[in-house]
């Protein structure tokens, strides 16, 4: 394992590894500590009880958070005719069909979220195995293949966020920046949080949410209290 540097190991002195802080606190340590020269971005992980190798405890959708991201996505719209110009209207960076495709196939990723409609899903299947490994295929669960394309692209913009549990169970989802206000974190995880209870797969046995953490892109983790979100 990599050795930490001297700045992260100053940070990690401030957080009490054995303590569970409630979620207001733990927000306002995270800020506290983090010190690179950039507005770094605020990220929670989630240890979830389900065993994803089962296909009835997936864990995967989409939830706009109320105060955004702090981050401008950059949508690319796959659409034709009416459709291509509602994503126009509806603020989309790039808007097309075949040509983004082979354009894509030739090593182009300047964007941030693919959306697509239904129609266009047969085109935008050629793109999976490149567009796949960066999580950027479109999918109905996460609500980017829609034929609802303005509600897509402005909640994208608004703040739209997708989160998918991985092999070990674990969810990373982006929830801000360290300069937003701490009342404006404490509501996206606990919009964030509340989702991922909604979606508890029945499936699922025993502790649901195990454990929560937030961090800064460069800082410690801090545990949260469960009980301080739920």
């Amino acid at each position: 394992m990599a050795k930490k540097g001297k700045k992260y190991q100053e940070q990690a002195k401030a957080v009490d590894r054995t303590k569970a802080y409630d979620v207001e606190e733990a927000v306002s340590l995270v800020k506290k500590v983090a010190s690179a020269k950039f507005d770094e971005s605020v990220d929670v992980a989630v240890r979830l009880g389900v065993d994803t190798r089962k296909n009835d405890q997936q864990v995967r959708g989409a939830v706009v958070l109320p105060n955004g991201t702090g981050k401008t996505q950059r949508v690319l719209v796959f659409a034709k005719g009416e459709k291509a110009k509602e994503a126009e209207a509806a603020g989309a960076d790039y808007v097309g069909e075949t040509e983004l495709v082979e354009k894509i196939n030739g090593g182009w990723f300047d964007f941030d979220v693919v959306v697509a409609t239904p129609d266009m899903m047969a085109q935008v299947g050629r793109l999976g195995r490149v567009l796949g490994p960066k999580g950027l295929m479109p999918n109905p669960k996460t609500g980017t293949v829609t034929f609802d394309i303005e509600k897509a692209v402005k909640e994208i913009k608004a703040g739209k966020v997708e989160y998918r549990a991985q092999k070990d169970g674990n969810v990373h989802v982006p929830v801000g920046k360290v300069s937003f206000d701490d009342e404006k974190l404490v509501e996206n995880i606990k919009v964030l949080i509340e989702t991922l209870i909604k979606v508890k797969p029945a499936a699922a046995k025993g502790t649901y949410l195990k454990n929560i953490a937030i961090s800064s892109t460069m800082g410690p983790g801090v545990k949260v209290a469960v009980t301080s979100i739920k």
